[in-house]
Order: C-alpha cells, then structure tokens, then sequence
C-alpha cells in the first residue's frame, strides 16, 4: 500500500522478482456484448513500476471462444506464455489473451490462468471500475483508480 494513504498502492512498492498473490476482487473481460471472463478467484502479479496483471481461472473463462496462437514469449520469472486469440461472431482479438501452461518454480499457481490485454478487448473491469491499459502494447497491466504510477510503458520508460 501506499505510504500516504493506506487505501492506495504504489507500484513503487511492489518486489521484483514479482509476487503472486490473490486478488480478492471481482475481474471482468467483455468482448463484443460477451462476458468472456467473470471470477472473484484471481491471482495477480505484482512487479516493481508495472500495474497488477490480474490472472483468471480456466474454468472462469469461456475457453470456447479462444483458440491458441502460435506466438510464444519468455518471462525470466515466470516461463514461457502462450498466447490465445478471441472469436465472438465476426469479432476476433488476435494473441488477446496468455497463460502459463508449465509456469517456473514459485508461479506454479498460475498454471493455465488467463490474462487478457485490456487494449485488446472492449472493456476490462476489476469490480465495477473500468480498467485503463498499461500503454505500451507488450505489458498487461491493468490500471485502477486505486494505483500510484508512474506506470513502465509510459514515453520514456523504455529504459527502467
């Protein structure tokens, strides 16, 4: 939490390496008129200067709407994603969504959860708050009311 005001987070504050935690919060993912995701059951991770990037059950996902890319991409903590495009209708979100099917030794929570990119989709919402997208097109983050920034991504970020 923030040191001025416990209700607050500072991304300044979270470790690196990241933490997993749960996320006792209600996480939303829509995509054209479609609840795609709806959980109360979600890890999140917690990394020095990112926003949290909130992972979602499989079987709080409709899995019947998303079909696996070939894109890959390696964390150095977490191992390597996997990446998911969405199809709703004529609708589609291309490499939209990542999981971790063998994630590395400490995340094994994390195995086969979901993350969506809130830039990717219509609408993302943790409670009832619409979430901002952590800019940068490559981070995950989802940005609340509730965090201090800045945020990594931002213009001239690229170096931290």
């Amino acid at each position: 939490m923030s040191r001025s005001d416990p209700r607050r987070e500072s991304v300044w504050d979270y470790p690196r390496p990241p933490r997993l935690d749960p996320a006792p919060r209600r996480i939303r993912v829509v995509f054209a008129g479609v609840t795609v995701a709806d959980s109360s059951r979600c890890l999140r991770i917690l990394e020095t200067s990112h926003p949290p990037t909130y992972y979602i059950p499989p079987a709080d996902v409709r899995l019947d709407l998303l079909e696996p890319t070939g894109r890959r991409t390696f964390c150095e903590f977490k191992g390597t994603a996997r990446y998911h495009t969405l199809r709703v209708g004529e609708r589609v979100a291309e490499d939209c969504a990542w999981s971790y099917p063998a994630p590395a030794r400490g995340y094994e929570a994390l195995r086969d959860h979901l993350a969506f990119f809130a830039h990717r989709v219509d609408e993302c919402r943790v409670d009832d708050e619409r979430v901002r997208a952590q800019a940068g097109g490559f981070y995950g983050g989802w940005i609340t009311s509730d965090l201090d920034g800045p945020f990594k991504g931002e213009r001239g970020t690229e170096g931290w």
